[in-house]
């Protein structure tokens, strides 16, 4: 059995070598990072949180829905990933942290909505972690977990076959979510995106 320690390392290893290159091999990802965004129904001020923001992709969009007057902090546990986001300007919309999103060094309720991209296949403890991220928003936030591409289209980019064992189909994700502080409010799974929007529980 891993131990989280492995995990860490194993990520960090994935995420390093493909930093540099990670935004060249998805360049026409940008439109469904906004979209999703807007589907969160953020507003001017509101303090958006961005878990494995890796590259920073939707820190600009963001930055756009909560306007000057709010606040963005974009997470993540690979420093190449952070790095390769200030190469691209990224780090001018919103504040980069070095962390592990299952320890984070925020205080409770301390944000309005997350956003998480492509990030609860890589969680070491998909229950306890996501109650970490609800433990940093407050009640009745938004939760965010997105993918550019939805799950049939990226298990045929991988090579493998779609299961019904895997975490994002909505009969494994619904109780998931409910068990870690969270209400999932919609659910989409198409070829251009996948988004499953939940609220925080009171």
């Amino acid at each position: 059995m891993r131990c989280m320690s492995d995990d860490h390392t194993h990520v960090r290893e994935f995420f390093t070598a493909r930093a540099a290159e990670w935004d060249l091999r998805f360049p026409d990802d940008g439109p469904a990072y906004t979209g999703a965004v807007t589907d969160m129904g953020l507003r001017a001020g509101d303090r958006v949180l961005d878990a494995g923001c890796g590259t920073g992709r939707a820190l600009t969009p963001l930055r756009a829905a909560v306007g000057p007057s709010g606040v963005v902090v974009g997470a993540d546990l690979t420093p190449a990933m952070l790095q390769a986001a200030v190469r691209a300007g990224r780090d001018r919309d919103g504040a980069l942290l070095l962390a592990d999103v299952a320890a984070l060094p925020l205080t409770t309720e301390a944000f309005d909505a997350v956003f998480a991209a492509g990030l609860v296949a890589h969680l070491p403890d998909p229950s306890a972690n996501l109650r970490e991220l609800a433990r940093v928003v407050r009640p009745g936030g938004v939760l965010a977990l997105f993918h550019p591409i939805g799950r049939a289209a990226l298990a045929a980019r991988q090579g493998r076959r779609l299961t019904s064992a895997d975490l994002r189909a909505e009969h494994n994700l619904r109780p998931l979510l409910a068990g870690s502080g969270w209400r999932m409010t919609s659910y989409a799974d198409e070829d251009a995106r996948f988004l499953a929007l939940a609220l925080r529980e009171a």
